[in-house]
């Protein structure tokens, strides 16, 4: 900081530094980084409203800020420390942002028109790569002219069998960035990395880059045997209180994630998440049957031991997009939440399920050993299970040969994994590697 910015209040120094930072001045004068920098633009949307041009504006209705555990005011003047950096004196304010009082009041439309402005290039490659892949270069060139109805359907799918195609993983949670839940676009970026998402980072995604060619849609939320109505004023209840203790029979609802768009007024029912969900792109009356209540058709979906049944349904916006806010940083450990009680493990795909095994005794241990063997037997699996973080055994050697980046990673997660769980239930956790091998073939959805 500046000497002549000591005497300043703390909304002087947040609106200079932080609204208002100069990304390319602080990289030149070699005062950042760019994973810096990156952190730095990530915390003005956890600060600041956007408008719907993308464009910084006012805090978040309920911010505060801390000093030494005190609240401390926009207009007091924080204390500066001087400390040593690469053996020059520079001073410091030590501030902690406290969100727990935030509403929830982010523009969707602002915050990815922001996100896209500052790496264009890049989502606009991921979708011109996408199309080429698809169509080739010379039916791209046309596609993104979006003139006709076919040209909108071609990019909304190209994209979407792209995403789809983005593995299913929970592992980036624990490597890298260590993002504990990821935006749309941070989910393009883990993509275009080599790596992937769960459903409801998935959908963010496609969300993400299709707002920006102005394609209109809404999120859909899905569950296991959730026929309905869908219980709105439970889900909205849940937002506020996160007391998720005997509210499974609501979470169910939400247990799942999808699009529907509107095209030129035809409905478009797409579900790009893969992982045990097949890629569906409905049209028309197809996508009503799924979404309509009037004899509901079920997409069939095959789990571990059997099919099961999801049950799609529209809802008002307000309920996904605060469920994806509170994942953000309001949900204590939602990285350990999606690998442990939503069972989604480190890896899924048609091929192979790779869960980890905490346990912090050996009768833990044996007990949960047990009940996956068990499962694998019924399901006629063939399953591997070690005590240590390994992918010794003759199944693990086989993973590591047919998924080789992804192996490594997975190896790779382990540490930050366990301090996870030490922050969360105390010290002592050790874990093993679950490794199930795979025969799913998700049937399409029923038309009966």
């Amino acid at each position: 900081m500046d000497p002549v910015d000591a005497s300043l209040p703390l909304g002087r120094l947040l609106d200079q530094h932080l609204k208002r930072a100069s990304f390319d001045r602080l990289r030149q004068e070699s005062r950042v980084t760019q994973p810096s920098a990156d952190a730095l633009y990530a915390l003005q949307d956890l600060v600041y409203v956007s408008t719907d041009a993308g464009e910084l504006k006012g805090m978040f209705t309920g911010m505060s800020f801390r000093e030494a555990e005190e609240v401390i005011g926009l207009d007091q003047i924080p204390t500066n420390h001087t400390v040593q950096v690469d053996g020059q004196e520079t001073s410091i304010v030590d501030i902690t942002i406290d969100r727990i009082n935030l509403q929830y009041d982010r523009n969707w439309t602002g915050f990815h028109r922001r996100k896209w402005l500052r790496n264009e290039p890049r989502y606009s490659g991921f979708v011109q790569d996408s199309l080429f892949k698809h169509f080739g270069l010379g039916e791209t060139e046309s596609i993104l002219q979006l003139k006709t109805t076919g040209q909108k359907l071609q990019l909304l799918k190209s994209l979407a069998k792209t995403i789809w195609e983005g593995q299913f993983e929970n592992y980036s949670r624990f490597i890298g960035k260590k993002l504990v839940y990821k935006s749309g676009d941070e989910t393009v970026d883990n993509i275009i990395e080599g790596a992937g998402a769960i459903c409801s980072e998935k959908v963010q995604a496609l969300k993400f880059l299709t707002d920006h060619y102005g394609l209109e849609s809404e999120y859909i939320i899905a569950g296991e045997n959730a026929t309905g109505p869908v219980p709105v004023d439970k889900l909205r209840e849940l937002l506020t209180t996160f007391d998720f203790r005997y509210s499974k029979r609501y979470m169910r609802f939400w247990q799942h994630t999808a699009l529907l768009y509107d095209i030129d007024g035809t409905p478009v029912l797409v579900d790009a998440t893969n992982g045990n969900i097949p890629f569906l792109f409905l049209q028309g009356d197809d996508a009503e049957r799924v979404l309509g209540y009037q004899d509901k058709i079920p997409v069939t979906v095959k789990m571990v031991e059997a099919d099961e049944d999801f049950y799609y349904h529209r809802v008002p916006q307000d309920i996904p997009q605060d469920f994806f806010f509170a994942l953000e940083g309001w949900v204590s450990f939602s990285d350990l939440m999606q690998v442990f009680d939503n069972e989604l493990g480190l890896f899924l795909s048609r091929d192979f399920y790779v869960m980890p095994l905490d346990y912090t005794t050996d009768k833990e241990f044996n007990r949960d050993r047990q009940e996956y063997l068990n499962v694998s037997h019924r399901a006629g699996l063939e399953c591997s299970i070690t005590r240590d973080w390994t992918l010794d055994s003759p199944l693990g050697e086989e993973f590591r040969k047919a998924e080789p980046v992804v192996a490594e990673r997975v190896m790779e997660s382990g540490q930050h994994l366990l301090a996870r769980l030490d922050e969360c239930d105390g010290p002592g956790h050790q874990a093993g590697l679950v490794i199930m091998k795979l025969r799913n073939q998700t049937p399409a959805p029923r038309s009966d």
